[in-house]
């Protein structure tokens, strides 16, 4: 009945735990989520609703849509392949992709990423490479932006999941402003533990790499690991 006056409407969740809010993604124009803030909640809110602070939080986890249970972005590949002409998706009701991704979030501001680059696109195990990218501030006041580093392990001794978090970084940027951001993969963060072996294994594999501002990032690079 609010959205529908056609007013400015900013919808604030004070909650634990992600919520069904497929229609209101849909509709309200602004969301706010702000979990359990505790006594200066109110004073918070009001600091970010009122534009004397830009927000730059970022989530913990998906927004599912409704049925979309369990949904979390570091699921393993099945035999039943996702985006394939037969298996479309996980749901037998709805698309695999949620709400909104684990990692999301937005501010008064934009950014871009470029240049993502490892300057070793092949290593052996137990060596380390670096993976660089360029994030700028195309909007028009200064904001926080949390750079997100993902892998996928093509194959190994174990199912890999589609993506897993390896790094991240916040940086604050002025208008215009671009900063490189630098971040290592090693052993720990190209190794897991094998349940298939019962120990800690580090695959000679091909990776995929990804960099941006959430789990569902598109700039893409290789990494081979060799023996």
């Amino acid at each position: 009945a609010v959205v529908a006056l056609g007013k400015p409407v900013v919808l604030v969740l004070m909650n634990g735990r992600p919520l069904a809010i497929e229609w209101a993604a849909a509709h309200v124009p602004a969301i706010l989520e702000a979990w359990q803030p505790g006594s200066e909640g109110g004073t918070a809110i009001a600091n970010a609703l009122f534009g004397d602070v830009n927000p730059g939080g970022k989530l913990p986890a998906g927004f599912p849509r409704e049925g979309q249970t369990p949904i979390y972005y570091a699921r393993n590949l099945t035999h039943q392949p996702e985006g394939s002409e037969r298996y479309r998706s996980r749901y037998w009701d709805g698309p695999s992709q949620p709400v909104y991704p684990f990692g999301h979030g937005l501010s008064y501001t934009t950014f871009a990423y470029s240049g993502l680059s490892l300057p070793a696109p092949s290593v052996k195990v137990g060596e380390e490479t670096a993976v660089t990218v360029e994030v700028e501030n195309t909007g028009a006041v200064a904001g926080d932006e949390v750079v997100q580093l993902y892998v996928h392990q093509r194959y190994g001794t174990d199912t890999r999941p589609r993506r897993e978090l390896k790094g991240f970084e916040r940086v604050r940027l002025a208008p215009g402003d671009k900063k490189t951001v630098r971040f290592t993969l090693g052993p720990d963060e190209l190794g897991y533990w094998s349940t298939a072996q019962g120990k800690w294994l580090q695959d000679a594999a091909a990776f995929d790499v990804w960099v941006g501002g959430d789990s569902t990032a598109t700039a893409h690079a290789e990494l081979t690991v060799t023996e």
